[in-house]
């Protein structure tokens, strides 16, 4: 708690002294309208609204809305200008006289003409990347200087702040936890997160939201929040769309393309989307066991080959009624081939080797429609929304033992059905200017099989190895209604929610002994009732400085890896099993939170306190089936409520024309709790009762800093410079030390109206990212791994065919487009 409160004494510290020191930054009117395309009649979203003096310095501004209006609040009184600008239609400019003519005036439409010079304009892409406090989350302008970072989702996730990727798993956290939610264009995805982030293109990404504390609105899973990442949408009139090549090296290739195409003619829009992922990732590691003077090596090659389809149509029946249909088709194959070979020291006679080959195919199919019907007020409408992913995957993985007294040889065969069918009801009811009422109703149905089946993994109590299967059954039901309630008053804006959810969880595992034809039952049910309140306060204290405090409880429901039974992987000494039984873990989250901006930039601070209930974490056991062979079993388990805390500083600033930066700091600190089992490796023929049972509680407190920069060389030609690093990461068994590393990019744009854009860009540059493990539980262990991190990659986009921005949108649920085209 002592960390929390220094966090948040500094923060108030900074909001003191960033307060106006006069009355000269306090507006007084407002100006509303509503933009329409004039050829179309129909709402453009996305277009500037300008605000000057007659002198034509901007005072303030903003931009329209999906349904094309604007609201720009804080003018000073007197006569002022107003343009609407938008890239190919004709500018229109206003003179408004705030007082005179009232202090809130509403300008009614204001009708766009097509500009016929600059009906080639597609998509447009900032060069630069910028980061967005808003009320509810935090808003990554991806430009494109960082989408030259990477070819994929994965590879531009460590540059965004409070965001970690585990470069070795894929795994991604949020303000240093895992727990998070991850979604595309707000959809879940029945796809493995780090598979699907690795699939993305990092050139098909517009936004990544970081919303840290959701609202009412939305699914309550996930301790740390949600990561949305939002894909550009192509709606313009015609044929268009782009297409991207990539290839990487350092020890083995690594390509991806993608091409994304957009009809639009009249009532309807066709999209579709294709894209490739084909790499082979080598891994080499060294694990060793000090006391015991045993070593493990380990060299693996992972592959993998994925293909997405996406195709789509939005049909437009009319002013009020809107349909839309869309379906994202995934195939991966891939999996990993390698050995891990164990050195006991002077022993070399006893030495054995394991070598294994790993296939993994998954087949994922998400199906989505939607229906929106708008009312005659403005922003009042009701949407049905029904999505159905499947998702089907085989694992078969060979293991060969050599050397003496290694284990015999065993095969493994998983095959997972999983599906996911999500149905959303909502309205929206803009009561006045002022407040909105937003309900809703959703079905969440979930139902996993996975078949597990060896012949010859598991040891009996007669030191035999035996051929076994696993039937793992999960089903979990989730019905939920949620009401928000939204209002301004003066500086200060108000939103309150309330979710209720009632869960309905069913396991069933069975354990069948081959040799026998014997079965053991693991059944569990938990069905429970939970609410989920949230409360948003935001005070806009003038044009630079606004302050927000937010509340939400959210849940971790425990996923399926962490609950079913069947191994999650095997090496010489280390297994890892789920624990059908585990319980929900709930947290309440506080969260502080101020934004300034700045002529050249912005800046965003703030602190948040967790209290976590019934935490998930590991415990770590001495196998009991080999004792004195060092094998440890991984097993999650619930332990008492714990507590964590957190302060995070990000900036974005151009201090000249030629370069900008963004950067960012954060720390983080959390009580973990556990247990873990220790065997002393030097007592010969060691039995049950030497084990010893330790509880463990461990202070973690981890920082980082990262910082990219742009230089704009040319009009053309721009170079970057990502820099980060990471402080050491103490969890309950393991400790990893700090890691720090510099990218290197360029990007060069060339053809007609910069249609072509080259990349390249060198990782790692001075060969000082690794990753670096110490333990002593259940034994003093040291861990090395070197995946392969200083890559070269090389990157050509090309964008093709032209026409003018289409102004309707369909679906806008959670504040996020779901449509148009793009990945998934």
């Amino acid at each position: 708690m002592k960390h929390f409160f220094l966090m948040l004494l500094m923060v108030s510290s900074a909001i003191l002294s960033a307060q106006p020191n006069s009355n000269s930054d306090i507006k007084s009117g407002s100006i509303s309208g509503r933009v329409i395309d004039a050829d179309l009649n129909e709402p453009l979203p996305y277009v500037n609204v300008i605000i000057k003096d007659l002198n034509d310095k901007i005072i303030t501004g903003s931009i329209t809305q999906a349904d094309g209006t604007f609201k720009v609040d804080k003018i000073p009184a007197g006569l002022i200008k107003i343009e609407i600008k938008f890239i190919g239609y004709k500018s229109i400019k206003k003179e408004v006289n705030i007082g005179k003519n009232g202090f809130k005036i509403n300008v009614g439409d204001i009708f766009l003409s097509e500009d016929a010079e600059n009906l080639e304009e597609v998509t447009v892409i900032a060069e630069t990347s910028t980061i967005q406090q808003k009320i509810d989350r935090k808003v990554v302008n991806v430009g494109k200087d960082l989408t030259t970072s990477g070819p994929t989702a994965s590879d531009i996730m460590n540059n965004i702040p409070s965001v970690n990727v585990d470069q070795q798993t894929g795994a991604i956290a949020l303000r240093g936890n895992q727990n998070v939610q991850v979604m595309v264009d707000g959809k879940l995805s029945n796809i493995p997160t780090a598979q699907l982030l690795r699939q993305i293109p990092s050139t098909s990404i517009k936004q990544i939201e970081l919303i840290t504390n959701p609202s009412a609105k939305y699914n309550p899973d996930g301790m740390s929040g949600i990561i949305n990442i939002i894909l550009h949408k192509n709606v313009n009139v015609g044929f268009n769309g782009n297409v991207h090549l990539g290839l990487g090296y350092q020890l083995a290739p690594k390509f991806n393309s993608s091409l994304d195409m957009n009809y639009r003619n009249g009532k309807l829009n066709f999209y579709g989307s294709y894209g490739n992922n084909f790499s082979d990732n080598i891994n080499t590691g060294v694990l060793t066991q000090t006391d015991s003077d045993l070593t493990q090596l380990f060299d693996i090659t992972d592959e993998r080959n994925s293909h997405l389809f996406k195709v789509g149509v939005d049909y437009y029946i009319n002013d009020k009624n809107t349909v839309s249909f869309f379906t994202n088709q995934n195939i991966f194959d891939g999996g990993a081939i390698g050995e891990t070979e164990l050195l006991f020291g002077d022993m070399t006679n006893e030495n054995q080797l394991q070598i294994f080959d790993n296939n993994n195919e998954n087949n994922s199919q998400q199906y989505n429609a939607n229906y929106k019907l708008d009312f005659d007020d403005k922003g009042h409408n009701i949407e049905l929304e029904i999505d159905h992913n499947i998702f089907e995957n085989d694992i078969f993985t060979d293991n060969n033992f050599s050397g003496l007294g290694s284990r015999p040889n065993f095969d493994e065969f998983t095959n997972t059905d999983r599906v996911r069918t999500e149905i959303n009801l909502d309205y929206v009811n803009p009561l006045s200017e002022t407040s909105k009422l937003e309900v809703g109703l959703q079905a969440r149905l979930f139902e996993n099989t996975i078949d597990y089946s060896s012949d010859g993994r598991v040891i009996n109590e007669m030191g035999n190895y035996i051929p076994t299967s696993t039937n793992f059954d999960y089903e979990r039901n989730i019905y939920s209604a949620y009401a928000s309630y939204n209002f301004q008053k003066d500086k200060w804006s108000y939103q309150l929610g309330l979710r209720a959810e009632t869960v309905n969880v069913d396991a069933l595992a069975i354990d069948t002994d081959l040799t026998t034809d014997t079965t053991t039952d693991f059944p569990f049910e938990n069905d429970y009732v939970q609410v989920y309140p949230s409360a948003f306060v935001t005070y806009e204290a003038s044009e630079k400085n606004s302050y927000q405090f937010s509340f939400s409880r959210r849940v971790d429901r425990p996923g399926v890896g962490q609950v079913n039974p069947i191994p999650e992987f095997n090496t010489p000494l280390i297994s890892q099993f789920g624990n059908p039984e585990l319980e929900p873990q709930f947290t309440n989250s506080l969260e502080v939170n101020y934004s300034r901006n700045f002529e050249k930039g912005s800046l965003t601070a703030g602190v948040f306190y967790r209290l976590i209930e019934d935490e998930i974490n590991q415990g770590l056991f001495v196998d009991r089936s080999t004792l004195g062979s060092g094998r440890v079993i991984l097993r999650i388990d619930n332990f008492d409520n714990t507590s964590a805390f957190g302060f995070e500083v990000s900036s974005n600033y151009r201090p000249t024309k030629w370069w900008s930066f963004n950067a960012s700091f954060d720390l983080y600190g959390r009580t973990q709790r556990g247990f873990a089992e220790t065997l002393d490796p030097t007592i010969p023929n060691p039995t049950e009762s030497d084990i010893e049972f330790n509880e463990v509680e461990v202070d973690n407190l981890i920082y980082n800093f990262r910082m990219f920069n742009n230089f704009k060389v040319t009009k053309k030609l721009s170079l970057s410079a990502f820099a980060m690093y990471r402080g050491k990461d103490t969890g309950l068994n393991f400790e990893m030390e700090p890691m720090y590393f510099v990218n290197l990019g360029l990007r060069y744009n060339f053809l007609e109206e910069n249609r072509a854009t080259f990349s390249l860009n060198f990782n790692n540059v001075f060969d000082t990212q690794e990753i670096n493990i110490t333990s002593e539980r259940p034994f003093r262990q040291e861990v090395s791994f070197v995946p392969e991190f200083k890559t070269i990659f090389a990157g050509l986009s090309y964008r093709f065919g032209g026409g003018k921005y289409r102004a309707k949108s369909r679906k806008r649920r959670d504040n996020d487009e779901k449509s148009g085209g793009g990945f998934l």
